[in-house]
């Protein structure tokens, strides 16, 4: 009797787990994606700040901001306020400037702004074969000062003002530039170290100058005469007596003859065998 009964129960069992199957759904209990919208508007639904989820993402420090932060606190406190441009020049200084640049075309010659000085025209000859055509007055060449206004032609001027730039500077100091030569001589009707008889010296063409010394930023003045062999400054006087070859066809310095122990004599003369310099 119990046999029956347990199968009868296990019969009812399986019919009601087949009915069970047979009722359960056909698609998947997985849920479905929401729609983008739907998401967004729970996203905002949500009591977060609206300026934390539009707030960029943080950069990088730049070397620019590190280098405000390393000021002084009083300018720290500007905050955004310190401007990393530069800011513009005034207008006074551009004046200034342009004043100084019109001033210098005012008083340059030879078509070169850095030979200042004037002009002159044709120099009348005191003796046959003196005399200069175009000649000018110089002032200054490359920024350094004549003791004196001196007669030239342009072909000279030019000459020493690129000898200045390019050989007399760079042999000194850049702390202690040269900032006046002092002329011994420039143009004069003569004859060759005044010796009667001799050919007219290329002084008496507009071609020559006599340089005896120079004076410095510091205020010091050095001589050719005693310069030439001091062991400060006779090493800078010799590259510079030795760089004017080139730009001068003619280079007489101290050991030349007695005639030149105190001077650099420079001219322009033309040379078969190319620049003499002695």
């Amino acid at each position: 009797m119990s046999t029956v009964s347990g199968s009868v129960a296990l019969i009812l069992a399986l019919v009601a787990g087949g009915a069970a199957f047979a009722a359960s759904p056909e698609s998947s209990l997985r849920p479905e994606a929401r729609p983008v919208a739907s998401v967004q508007m729970a996203a905002l639904s949500v009591d977060v700040p609206l300026n934390a989820m539009l707030r960029p993402v943080v950069r990088p420090v730049s070397e620019q901001i590190l280098s405000v932060a390393a000021r002084p606190a009083d300018l720290q406190s500007l905050g955004p306020e310190i401007s990393l441009r530069p800011s513009l020049r005034p207008d006074s200084v551009v004046e200034q400037a342009l004043f100084k640049r019109r001033q210098r075309r005012k008083g340059s010659v030879c078509g070169d702004l850095d030979i200042q000085g004037e002009e002159v025209g044709a120099v009348p000859a005191k003796l046959n074969g003196c005399g200069a055509s175009n000649a000018v007055r110089i002032r200054s060449v490359s920024g350094v000062t004549l003791s004196q206004a001196s007669v030239m032609t342009c072909e000279t001027a030019q000459a020493l003002n690129r000898w200045v730039d390019k050989g007399l500077q760079p042999a000194f100091p850049r702390r202690n530039k040269v900032e006046t030569l002092r002329v011994a001589a420039h143009y004069a009707c003569r004859t060759r170290n005044n010796r009667p008889g001799a050919r007219i010296s290329e002084h008496g063409k507009g071609k020559a100058i006599d340089i005896s010394g120079f004076t410095l930023a510091n205020g010091e003045t050095v001589t050719v005469l005693q310069g030439w062999r001091d062991k400060g400054y006779g090493k800078r006087l010799r590259k510079a007596w030795k760089a004017a070859c080139g730009p001068f066809g003619t280079v007489l310095g101290p050991e030349a003859d007695r005639y030149h122990r105190d001077h650099f004599h420079f001219d322009t003369a033309n040379h078969r065998s190319g620049s003499y310099c002695r």
